[in-house]
């Protein structure tokens, strides 16, 4: 599977509708998972200083990422393949 970057804009939001957004998106996407379209939640990054998040997803296509995202009622502004750079192990 492919790994996925969802980019938003988040002003204002608070850690708390942080929280709950990341708990939507892990709970759509096992939903569609369980739906027979494989979408796994990874991670997300807040950048509080700007107001921005980026999430990352795994699935076979942008088109399963994006309707996950829209079955959260999370906004985003792109939905684009990653390259996911773990460390290295050491």
């Amino acid at each position: 599977m492919t790994v996925y970057a969802v980019e938003r804009s988040l002003p204002g939001v608070t850690m708390e509708a942080l929280a709950g957004a990341q708990a939507a998106a892990i709970a759509a996407a096992s939903a569609s998972s369980a739906d027979g379209v494989p979408v796994r939640y990874l991670r997300s990054v807040f950048l509080p200083a700007d107001a921005r998040c980026v999430c990352l997803f795994e699935a076979g296509s942008a088109e399963a990422v994006r309707s996950v995202n829209d079955a959260a009622g999370i906004p985003y502004s792109a939905v684009s393949e990653a390259l996911d750079l773990p460390a290295p192990p050491a």
